[in-house]
């Protein structure tokens, strides 16, 4: 939604139901824009997403809303269903209806673009890069609709010819990102003094994508993008959880090193990292082959590991009113998703 508003001359219709990582305080930067217009609207509900069609009459459609954490999938799969697999096809079927109503160069203009996750592909070993042709194997109950809701987008275009596009993204991180992700979990554990829980030995390896790098990504394959074409988005980015939560750690040493109390200059916030039983099906390793929107499209990450890590550090030491207005609410940084056991959460 920023990105757009910052960088580009279209009108926005943010569609949002506002569950509970819903946040308007995310988009307050924009949100005075005479370009920018605000929606709660559930899109599992066929009549009100038919009075947004009518009222708004948009060019494209970015679908992004979903379910989209891993942990709460284990702890209640349902929601995920409900909103990944049935929503998606609410949606589907309210832009079918609008998208066949409009005039013959409307319909070639239009696109529908449906935005998912690499976790669909399941897990990888110790070689290798998911790409577009991988087959999908979903491991938990999120990735699992998620791939769901990548099918239903396809078949929607293969039989009924909405200008479908898709992506499959790595792990996004950045400003803005709701604490139960793990950098900002970690990052206000952390600030807070409390452990730090990494699962299992930590070796899981997820590749990781800066928010801006995605957005430009978005942007670029809602534009020009093939229709019926699936473009994977990574940062090149890949490393083991422990390999983040450390240099976490570091950087908060540097940046913040007062937050550890009186014995702060005797202690590294690493003191509090704690290692914790693996969540249920953990995949081992995720890494993402961008050579088609690269080559295609001409989108290639601008940010670094290490340069996009400092700049979510800063944001979140220079915006804590934003994020003690998210703690404040019925998230508590507590854990979600173990196995035969009360919900007390780390992020993985």
């Amino acid at each position: 939604m920023r990105h757009f508003i910052d960088h580009s001359d279209v009108r926005v219709v943010n569609v949002d139901s506002l569950t509970y990582a819903g946040n308007l305080d995310s988009l307050a930067p924009v949100a005075h824009s005479p370009r920018y217009a605000f929606e709660q609207v559930d899109i599992r509900d066929a009549g009100t997403l038919a009075r947004v069609f009518r009222e708004h009459r948009p060019d494209a459609v970015m679908h992004l809303a979903a379910e989209s954490h891993v942990d709460r999938s284990i702890t209640g799969p349902a929601a995920f269903i409900d909103t990944n697999v049935v929503g998606t096809y609410t949606l589907l079927e309210a832009v079918r209806d609008y998208w066949s109503a409009l005039e013959a160069d409307s319909r070639a203009r239009f696109r529908f673009h449906h935005v998912s996750t690499d976790e669909v592909f399941g897990s990888l070993g110790d070689s290798g890069a998911f790409r577009e042709d991988t087959p999908y194997q979903p491991n938990s109950p999120y990735s699992a609709s998620k791939a769901a809701s990548d099918h239903l987008a396809r078949a929607w275009h293969h039989t009924y010819g909405i200008p479908v596009v898709t992506s499959n993204c790595s792990n996004n991180y950045g400003p803005y990102q709701f604490p139960e992700k793990l950098i900002p979990h970690m990052i206000l554990n952390a600030l807070d003094g409390r452990p730090l829980p990494v699962y299992g030995d930590g070796a899981n390896v997820r590749d990781w994508l800066y928010v801006d790098d995605h957005a430009r990504a978005l942007r670029t394959v809602l534009e020009r993008g093939r229709p019926g074409a699936t473009y994977n988005v990574g940062g090149n980015c890949e490393r083991r959880n422990i390999e983040v939560v450390e240099m976490l750690c570091a950087l908060l040493d540097e940046l913040r090193p007062g937050s550890l109390g009186a014995d702060s200059g005797r202690r590294s916030h690493r003191d509090l990292i704690t290692f914790v039983a693996d969540r249920p099906g953990h995949d081992h390793r995720y890494a993402i082959d961008s050579g088609l929107i690269t080559s295609e499209l001409g989108w290639s990450p601008r940010e670094s590991f290490e340069s996009g890590l400092r700049k979510t550090v800063r944001w979140y030491l220079d915006h804590e009113p934003w994020w003690r207005r998210v703690l404040s609410g019925a998230y508590r940084l507590e854990r979600l998703g173990a196995a035969a056991e009360p919900p007390t959460r780390h992020p993985g």
